[in-house]
């Protein structure tokens, strides 16, 4: 059962109240996807949240996938989805459904409702349909079909499922209130024409449920006890209850929850898709998008995201949350588990001239510090190194600790350094440093002369050439979605590549490997483009909360 312990919401006191009461014996919820997109962080909370209550209270969440609309469903989505939701650490079993398993009872629940007056086939294009609808405030006029025979409507229901009608001349619709002042109840459309290949289905039918339609009824025959939509839905309840007791078939409970927006971000599977489409993005999986893929290909964990939906929590009204949360929640479990390792990103090199040419030596740097049982590695070091350029001025400005002519630093694990000279090319930048170093400095300072700055550095003889991209924000405006033109407000600078070096540890780095660059930030190992000899790495996030202040305590 629930933990007492654990901060409780509404939903949950909701299901905590319909056990007590024996409204149903356990708990079994649902996640329902449609496979016409990939999933993104929003979609997270939702899978934490329908298979959270379920694990909670020993009971099963199904995985179905609302495929009631062949034009924009494709198997490729159903795919990557579950491959999703198993990646956030869920399972569903065996407990894998989807709507078009249910068609054929569907249908006839159709049938049900037609013998009983209460479902008629209506002849209105789509156009009459809106105009008979009706407004807010002014009631909706009755089809002209609405009075058709039950024997009539039944002949013309299986002619629609027979094929012989084109798309858009017919549809199904409930007889419920066309005065209602929901307007959901104003005879909803039921079924459509749809003469297109279904994934699953192939050719079979000619006539797609709407999701009203399909939605409670599935819940019915899977056994759902508690049916967990987001607030959009709310409206929606009274006709999902309509259809379920006009049938008289099991019930389950609907309860909504208040979807979030992430700063800017935006979530319209319709808006993402015409970013891949439009090539503004490079696919579904990039960095940059807000999917479970793109998140992933990012350097996100499961864990993170996980801990950011139970921070986001369910609310009843909507909210907007900072994506500086989200990071913040990447850092925090980063930070425990990442390796440490030393990477230059925008290289320039130091020559140690006291250092004995042709010579390499193994110097012990820390995995982890947060966590001991990561152990120790060697790095090499050489006469010859890579820093970073930002680690070096020629005329320092106030509070510079790192290198500049006549200052020592020290080099991360490594020695105290002194930069004497530099070298510049012909335009008068500076190309390489000269330096000496204290061979007597490894590992501390044994006779007491402290230095300001330590730097991070990466052997040249031994690094290894890699590519580093940098993400921002995807879009300028904290709130997208507000924007005229949400393409209008793309963010020009939302990827910059480096070209740098590694330490060559990284020679055995795998595909979504997590690390921390000292003093750079988190990276990861891309998926789709890296490999042994194209090291390619994405920054997951910086190593601090720099554009996004982040509250204390942090509560759902």
């Amino acid at each position: 059962m629930t933990d007492p312990g654990k901060p409780s919401h509404f939903i949950r006191d909701a299901v905590v109240e319909d056990l007590r009461t024996g409204r149903f014996p356990g708990v079994v919820t649902r996640f329902p996807p449609e496979p016409n997109g990939y999933l993104h962080i929003g979609h997270a909370t939702a899978i934490c949240l329908d298979f959270g209550m379920a694990a909670e209270f020993g009971g099963h969440c199904n995985l179905r996938f609302d495929d009631t609309n062949p034009v924009k469903e494709t198997q490729e989505y159903v795919d990557q989805i579950m491959r999703d939701v198993r990646w956030l650490g869920f399972d569903w079993g065996d407990h894998l459904y989807h709507a078009s398993d249910y068609f054929e009872q569907l249908y006839d629940w159709a049938v049900q409702l037609i013998k009983a007056g209460k479902a008629y086939v209506d002849d209105l294009t789509a156009e009459q349909m809106a105009e008979h609808r009706g407004t807010l405030t002014a009631p909706g006029r009755e089809s002209p079909y609405r009075t058709r025979s039950v024997d009539e409507n039944l002949d013309l229901f299986a002619r629609m499922r027979a094929g012989e009608f084109e798309d858009g001349t017919k549809t199904l619709r409930a007889k419920i209130d066309m005065a209602s002042g929901n307007i959901n109840l104003r005879d909803p459309v039921m079924y459509r024409i749809r003469k297109t290949s279904h994934q699953r289905t192939g050719d079979t039918w000619c006539i797609y449920p709407m999701y009203d339609w399909a939605h409670g009824q599935s819940d019915s025959i899977e056994g759902v006890t508690h049916s967990l939509c987001t607030l959009e839905y709310e409206d929606h309840r009274p006709l999902y209850d309509w259809y379920l007791e006009a049938l008289g078939i099991f019930h389950p409970r609907q309860i909504e929850f208040a979807r979030f927006n992430l700063s800017h971000t935006m979530m319209s599977k319709r808006k993402l898709l015409t970013l891949v489409e439009d090539g503004v993005v490079t696919g579904w999986d990039d960095p940059r998008m807000p999917t479970l893929a793109g998140l992933r290909r990012r350097g996100y964990t499961p864990g993170s995201i996980r801990d950011f939906a139970d921070r986001v929590g369910s609310a009843k009204a909507p909210k907007t949350v900072e994506l500086g949360h989200l990071e913040h929640c990447l850092r925090e479990d980063l930070n425990k588990r990442a390796l440490r390792r030393m990477a230059v990103l925008r290289p320039l090199k130091v020559v140690i001239e006291n250092y004995p040419e042709g010579q390499t030596e193994e110097l012990e740097a820390v995995n982890n510090p947060e966590d001991a049982s990561a152990g120790t590695r060697e790095v090499p070091f050489s006469r010859e190194l890579w820093i970073d350029e930002d680690d070096f001025k020629e005329v320092p400005p106030p509070k510079y600790f790192r290198l500049s002519p006549g200052v020592e630093v020290r080099l991360r694990y490594a020695y105290i350094v002194k930069c004497t000279g530099v070298e510049k090319d012909a335009a008068g930048n500076v190309v390489a440093i000269r330096c000496t170093y204290d061979p007597d400095s490894r590992g501390g300072d044994a006779r007491g002369r402290k230095v300001k700055g330590t730097i991070h550095w990466v052997s040249a003889r031994e690094a290894l050439p890699a590519e580093f991209r940098l993400y921002d924000t995807l879009f300028t405006a904290p709130k997208p979605d507000d924007a005229e033109d949400f393409k209008a407000v793309v963010n020009p600078n939302s990827l910059e590549t480096a070209q740098g070096w590694v330490e060559p540890s990284f020679r055995d780095a795998d595909a979504d490997d997590r690390f921390q660059f000292e003093r750079v930030g988190y990276f990861c190992v891309d998926s789709r483009d890296s490999s042994p000899s194209r090291l390619v790495f994405n920054r997951a996030v910086g190593l601090r909360d720099t554009w996004a202040k982040i509250e204390k305590g942090m509560s759902p």
